[in-house]
């Protein structure tokens, strides 16, 4: 189902663009970051909440895959300069899959009156998803922009848009979403 609307607070989460993950997807990244960057322009143009999300770590616990033991690049965690940071964007750091978890985003949304959060970034399945479930869970309209995003796994992706998705939100296009943001 595309955006519906959006809505007069609405916020723009953008999801581990940084060096160390976009240079881990080399063939979908450059229009996810495109793309991205075209949304952050339009949220700004309308002086709405931008929500700049890194990782610099990892949750505890064991699991089934080996887990990453070494040191990070210097710069892995920085995000990408075609994000063009700015004082007013709200900078996430995060050490685990989800952006509500252990961070302070929540409490920036709320303190604004954010009543809608609006997804891109990378990875799909993975930082994006486990976002949009809290988000979900906490009472946000949720939506996400399909060709904002993308994934480590091109099924992965398609899962989490054809079957997951639906049920928390509304999916929709960068040139939609646009569209909706310049009415």
């Amino acid at each position: 189902m595309p955006i519906t609307q959006i809505d007069p607070v609405s916020a723009l989460i953008v999801i581990d663009l940084q060096n160390g993950i976009v240079a881990m997807n080399p063939e979908q990244a450059p229009a996810v970051v495109a793309n991205s960057a075209k949304l952050i322009e339009a949220y700004r143009k309308r002086n709405l909440p931008v929500v700049l999300v890194n990782v610099a770590g990892l949750a505890p616990g064991r699991t089934s895959t080996p887990r990453y033991t070494g040191a990070f690049p210097p710069d892995w965690a920085n995000l990408v300069s075609e994000l063009n940071q700015q004082p007013t964007d709200i900078l996430i750091t995060k050490k685990s899959f989800g952006a509500f978890l252990g961070t302070a985003l929540d409490e920036e949304l709320k303190k604004r009156n954010v009543t809608q959060v609006v997804f891109c970034g990378i990875a799909t399945s993975i930082g994006i998803e486990s976002s949009a479930r809290s988000a979900y869970d906490l009472g946000y309209n949720v939506a996400f922009v399909e060709d904002a995003m993308a994934d480590l796994k091109p099924e992965n992706h398609k899962h989490s848009i054809e079957v997951f998705f639906l049920r928390i939100g509304e999916i929709d296009t960068t040139e939609n979403t646009l569209k909706l943001l310049q009415s």
